[in-house]
């Protein structure tokens, strides 16, 4: 029966109403905060486009962290930037890699918390691809090699998790063999297998000086037109080993996450990205958002279309109004 029997707005009435009934929970844990690695020391560089987000020397990553586990945040993923480059991104899978270094001292000074490292070669080449370039083309094959010994060099360094970013085919299973073989066959692979070829990627792209010297990625990431695709992506990766997924951008792209969680039942995670960050914050500094509200709609919506975890630059400011 309808109105006046059903009356839907009984169950609104209040506050504690509202949690009683309410579909969605967000926690800390449900986050994962990026954070770029720079060399040096004492380094604290606010990056333009992304308010409240800095480059960070090691020493400034193991403080970082250490107020992420204090905040009770899920952990955080680590992306890297050399102090040179070159055409075969070798600070991408060096020992002594940037990454590398911050994974050992968070893993040191914070060992509880869970570090993931984004496993990708734009940061590290010279004319910001994510492969090996001949003759203006990305190669898919040659770069598998690379992904490979920088996951295991990620996971020597004490990773827990691994995420490879890069959107090459068989890039996973390339991976999974190498950390089986290197002895690191319980180190999970959380695969950016929906990876868009997006313009919300822009501030990112300043944060990790990885903007492309010529063309753009379309040859690789996936076109923002497609979704059935994104089915067969996901799918491939799962068989190819991986243990966990993600659908990158979020918020643009939630039809994508909800066909993905209905289908899969893998572990999936959703990347709130730096366009997403940045638009939101330019509408709260004009005063145009609520603050509080719009950081936290934005993720709930996230979470309410079906991902477990959230890759966002939110991270630190959503559990402290969680708390």
């Amino acid at each position: 029966m309808a109105f006046p029997i059903h009356r839907m707005r009984r169950l609104r009435v209040s506050e504690p109403m509202r949690k009683l009934v309410r579909e969605t929970q967000l926690e800390p844990t449900d986050f994962i905060l990026p954070l770029f690695a720079v060399p040096g020391k004492g380094v604290r560089r606010e990056i333009s486009s992304m308010p409240g987000n800095y480059q960070l020397s090691v020493d400034e990553i193991v403080k970082e962290c250490a107020e992420v586990q204090r905040l009770g945040i899920g952990g955080v993923i680590l992306f890297g930037i050399p102090e040179t480059k070159d055409e075969v991104a070798s600070g991408a899978y060096a020992e002594d890699g940037i990454v590398q270094q911050a994974v050992r001292a968070v893993k040191r000074e914070v060992p509880k918390l869970l570090v993931i490292t984004d496993v990708c070669n734009c940061e590290y080449t010279s004319h910001g691809h994510c492969g090996l370039v001949v003759e203006g083309e990305v190669q898919n094959d040659p770069t598998l090699e690379w992904l490979a010994k920088a996951a295991v060099s990620h996971a020597r360094a004490g990773a827990d998790i691994v995420a490879p970013s890069d959107m090459m085919d068989g890039r996973v299973a390339a991976m999974r063999t190498a950390l089986d073989q290197a002895g690191f066959s319980n180190t999970p692979i959380l695969s950016y297998a929906a990876k868009y070829a997006s313009v919300f990627y822009g501030p990112f792209r300043e944060a990790a000086e990885s903007t492309p010297q010529f063309g753009d990625r379309r040859s690789y990431q996936m076109d923002p037109a497609n979704a059935r695709e994104a089915m067969r992506e996901i799918e491939l990766d799962i068989e190819e080993g991986a243990d966990m997924i993600m659908v990158k951008p979020a918020m643009p792209y939630l039809d994508i996450l909800r066909q993905a969680r209905e289908r899969f039942s893998a572990p999936l995670g959703a990347y709130q990205v730096s366009g997403e960050f940045s638009m939101i914050m330019a509408a709260i500094q004009n005063n145009w958002l609520d603050r509080d509200r719009a950081i936290l709609e934005s993720l709930t919506c996230i979470r309410r279309a079906g991902a477990d975890f959230m890759l966002t630059y939110f991270a630190k400011d959503a559990a402290r109004l969680l708390s």
